[in-house]
């Protein structure tokens, strides 16, 4: 059973796609591919995803890739970015500080927040957390609002 606040993420997230048109998929198959959920919302704020450390995404050593971190982050910042925005936005800019690694078999679970919403940019910060609930990674990143001349005047 969806949970009140994945039943207000689905409603806005109708929303905006009803507003996008065609073309635009949520959640797109990114996220999609790496097994995420969504696992809690607050309007505009905050985005909390979960997703299994798939045998795909291991680097070399048997650890989550950096890389597939990075996308994970990314994936709970893009839904988050277009929902606070209301508005497809571009991603400008992500960081990553790793601190410690993901092991195959664990849920990956991102904790995402809108730091600042401007008119034109928005600021995010996340962190990550395995399945021992132990912080594995933080993040920040910039989106850029892309919203067309009738969304600037509305």
């Amino acid at each position: 059973m969806m949970n009140d606040s994945l039943a207000v993420l689905q409603e806005e997230m109708e929303e905006i796609m009803r507003q996008a048109g065609g073309g635009a998929t949520f959640p797109p198959k990114c996220f999609l591919s790496m097994k995420a959920e969504f696992v809690s919302y607050e309007s505009r704020q905050s985005l909390i995803v979960t997703m299994p450390v798939l045998d795909e995404s291991l680097n070399p050593v048997q650890m989550m890739q950096g890389g597939f971190i990075g996308a994970a982050f990314d994936n709970a910042f893009g839904p988050l970015s277009y929902l606070a925005a209301r508005a497809p936005c571009a991603t400008m800019n992500l960081s990553v500080q790793f601190i410690r690694p993901v092991e195959l078999g664990e849920r990956l679970t991102v904790h995402a927040k809108v730091a600042s919403r401007g008119i034109q940019v928005l600021h995010m910060t996340a962190e990550a957390f395995n399945s021992k609930n132990k912080l594995v990674a933080a993040a920040v990143a910039g989106a850029a609002v892309m919203r067309s001349a009738s969304q600037s005047k509305g």
